[in-house]
């Protein structure tokens, strides 16, 4: 068993470092207090080859692991957790279901424009009645002549304002539950489909969060995205390479929660010394650190068996059920040592704070998750 990454590896994670400090990390305040969306960021992500990191390049993709893929959902949300759900949600659910489910003329039509910057994909699934229990959705897709129309509400979709096109499971046979439920392309202008209220969430504010729309909204019966009456196993196999990447997203912010937490600790000084002196502070510091390399190396394992191609369900969510967990712990730690500093808008700890929340709700909560532990255990 090798832990150690390759050379390209740590050539492509000291780029993405190199990247996120440069062109992210200066903003990242602005986009959090200001809900700020950087369209020329975004194209520079494009040209970087952040936006299709696993599409294959004859799609325009970047063609990478998923190992290096994780990497870089790490250096984005270190400094920027609105950025890395950007990323995340764009590559693993939109990009992810197109190439996984595609057919080779909806891969050629769509991908290049996702991977370079110039447009982005949105994942709707989630509607007001249908979170934890997905298969209850309520939106439906009736075939008529040569189109589907479309009628239903979806909830708490990433980008989904700023998205060129939208993935939307819809049932397609109400008399069979989960089995009867189909995934279809729908571009952004499509007659009858509209967006709703935008979301005024507790963190992650410069990721925009929307309510969907579609009324009588006709798309053409080529848009039906894989086997009709399939689309629900396809939005599990691709939420299960979501959790993975939340969980990055997770060790990316605590990793910014515990380098600002040495850094303090080692400059601020009480009682004649260092508080880093201080064994109480010591304690919190490696216990966050230790307990980072443990989620960090649950992702590893998760995206490496994705590689392999051998089913990653039940790694999935333990990875992101730890390390959201954990990094939740980490972020109120951090702010604990920084103190009455903690809590102010003058250190990015309360940002920490509140971004990572999400990452214990969001591709399924952490409840979620043990229900998925446990039946892969056969329970």
């Amino acid at each position: 068993m090798d832990f150690s990454l390759s050379d390209e590896q740590k050539l492509f994670q000291k780029t993405i470092k190199e990247f996120c400090e440069k062109e992210i990390k200066p903003i990242a305040e602005k986009i959090d207090q200001e809900e700020y969306f950087s369209e020329e960021l975004y194209k520079k992500m494009g040209r970087m080859g952040l936006l299709g990191m696993t599409v294959p390049q004859k799609y325009g993709g970047a063609g990478i692991d998923r190992v290096s893929y994780m990497m870089a959902l790490e250096e984005i949300s270190r400094v920027c957790g609105s950025t890395g759900i950007v990323v995340e949600a764009h590559n693993s659910l939109g990009v992810g279901h197109i190439y996984e489910r595609g057919t080779e003329e909806q891969r050629k039509k769509y991908l290049p424009k996702l991977t370079n910057g110039e447009e982005m994909a949105a994942w709707a699934l989630t509607e007001p009645n249908a979170g934890s229990d997905a298969s209850s959705i309520q939106t439906t897709a009736v075939l008529d002549g040569d189109e589907w129309v479309i009628n239903g509400t979806k909830q708490f979709i990433t980008s989904g304002d700023l998205a060129w096109i939208v993935t939307v499971m819809a049932k397609t046979d109400k008399d069979k539950g989960a089995k009867g439920i189909s995934a279809f392309i729908v571009e952004k202008g499509t007659p009858g489909f509209k967006i709703g209220q935008l979301e005024d969430k507790l963190g992650l504010r410069g990721s925009h969060t929307a309510e969907l729309i579609f009324e009588d909204c006709r798309v053409p019966k080529k848009n039906l995205l894989g086997e009709k009456d399939l689309g629900f196993i396809g939005a599990m196999n691709i939420l299960d390479r979501g959790r993975t990447a939340i969980g990055a997203m997770s060790v990316g912010i605590a990793r910014g929660a515990l380098e600002d937490s040495i850094e303090y600790a080692k400059q601020r000084e009480q009682f004649g010394r260092p508080i880093s002196k201080f064994q109480a502070i010591q304690w919190k510091i490696t216990d966050m650190a230790t307990d980072i390399d443990a989620a960090r190396l649950l992702v590893y394992r998760a995206a490496y068996l994705e590689d392999q191609n051998v089913r990653f369900t039940k790694e999935a969510a333990m990875a992101k059920l730890f390390a959201s967990e954990m990094a939740m712990r980490a972020a109120r730690e951090a702010i604990q040592i920084f103190g009455g500093y903690g809590y102010t808008k003058d250190y990015p700890l309360e940002r920490y704070f509140r971004d990572i929340k999400l990452c214990e709700i969001g591709e399924g909560t952490s409840e979620v998750q043990h229900m998925v532990i446990a039946r892969q255990l056969g329970l």
